[in-house]
């Protein structure tokens, strides 16, 4: 079992949260553990150890896609727990402001991504990435919400 401590303990250290600075990327903690992967599998060759290895691998592989994300997007939830802390949070600050336990009719009034506005608005580089949108995207997202608000209105 202590051996078995090594690869977790070291996955631990590659995806900690402390780790994460202006300069690292998804890029260089995907190589990280793509090399540790590999590692395991010239390392853990006894045959007890190929339970550990092929869990290892199909859960790591099954989370691959967005494993590392929160690199590159530091605004992204890092973890299950992080997302929802994130709508609890966010839940909580719209009933206060409406007295109302429910915000589905919120949600489905303004749109889905209204969840992201408090967010956003405390967010350091908020006003650098609206500048990348450009106006067409803009004037088209803005249809798309001048729409759903249109469709609340008739109903």
């Amino acid at each position: 079992m202590k051996r078995w401590q090594i690869p977790i303990q070291e996955t631990a250290r590659l995806l900690s949260p402390a780790k994460i600075s202006a300069d690292q990327r998804s890029e260089t903690v995907r190589f990280e553990m793509e090399c540790l992967l590999s590692w395991m599998q010239k390392t853990y060759t006894q045959k007890e150890d190929s339970l550990l290895v092929s869990n290892f691998q199909s859960y790591t592989r099954g989370f691959w896609k967005g494993l590392f994300t929160c690199y590159d997007a530091p605004w992204v939830p890092r973890t299950n727990n992080d997302h929802e802390r994130f709508f609890r949070q966010t839940k909580t600050k719209h009933r206060r402001t409406t007295g109302r336990r429910s915000w589905n009719e919120h949600i489905l009034r303004c749109g889905e991504f209204v969840v992201f506005v408090d967010d956003a608005l405390n967010q350091q580089n908020l006003v650098s990435r609206l500048q990348q949108v450009s106006y067409e995207a803009f004037n088209q997202e803005r249809c798309r919400w001048t729409k759903r608000l249109d469709e609340t209105t008739k109903r």
